[in-house]
């Protein structure tokens, strides 16, 4: 008599359910029983691997630390220039400048005034990448008013006129911005010895208009030291792996 086969004690039998292939496919994965390691075991090859260069990361985050503090710094010696451009745009008439004695709500402002130019002491000097040349000389009549004036490329020299009518803008020589800086020292290497704390300087040819420059300067330094403070935060965030959690209970 011929026995039927037994499909549950042959050895080719498979189980064809779901469960079963959902298990030999993560077996393949190397993430079941066969893998010999629990799902939130520590990898070998990861903790082979070398630690981060620490001395690499300080050195960048003390470079953007400095770089940030220098923006900053750059934006702060501009903020007179900054915020003189918003005045108005018609000048201040002051007359005759001989009688001028300023006050604090004359700081910062556009003014317009004629008055003669002192030869003693007066200083000649320039900037990088400007062809014309300046001179700063004191205010006849006055002991702490200096007027700078720019006299153009090619006309320095003994014939050159200095003007009498100037307007522009009027400063403290102590909040004169980052483009005077060393102005004081300057003007006594010059021979003025005895210069008044509440000297002040009259920049002449300085309008509103052009020093929007510096606005847009001293935005550029404030962003550019907000870009170096986000990426000194990148860079000692802490990341996060989201396999440290821990097994969830069932």
């Amino acid at each position: 008599m011929p026995l039927a086969p037994s499909l549950a004690a042959s050895p080719l039998a498979t189980d064809s359910s779901p469960s079963s292939t959902l298990a030999g496919s993560a077996e393949l994965l190397g993430g079941g029983p066969r893998s010999g390691r629990a799902p939130d075991a520590v990898d070998p090859e990861l903790v082979a691997l070398p630690a981060p260069p620490k001395g690499e990361r300080t050195a960048t985050v003390l470079l953007m630390v400095v770089t940030a503090v220098a923006a900053l710094a750059s934006a702060f010696s501009l903020r007179g220039e900054a915020s003189y451009a918003f005045t108005p745009g018609a000048p201040m008439e002051l007359g005759e400048l001989a009688t001028l004695r300023p006050s604090a709500d004359l700081a910062n402002t556009y003014v317009r005034g004629s008055g003669l130019l002192r030869t003693t002491g007066a200083i000649k000097y320039g900037r990088p990448a400007e062809g014309d040349s300046f001179r700063l000389a004191q205010l006849a009549g006055t002991s702490n008013v200096w007027v700078e004036i720019r006299v153009p490329e090619g006309f320095e020299g003994p014939r050159f006129v200095p003007p009498s009518t100037f307007a522009g803008r009027l400063v403290p020589l102590a909040d004169v911005g980052l483009r005077h800086l060393g102005l004081a020292d300057a003007i006594r290497a010059g021979g003025t010895t005895d210069l008044p704390a509440d000297t002040w300087v009259l920049i002449d040819g300085c309008s509103p208009r052009g020093s929007r420059w510096a606005t847009a300067l001293a935005l550029l330094f404030t962003a550019f030291a907000a870009w170096n403070v986000a990426g000194i935060a990148r860079v000692l965030r802490r990341v996060r792996d989201g396999s440290s959690a821990g097994p969830t209970s069932a």
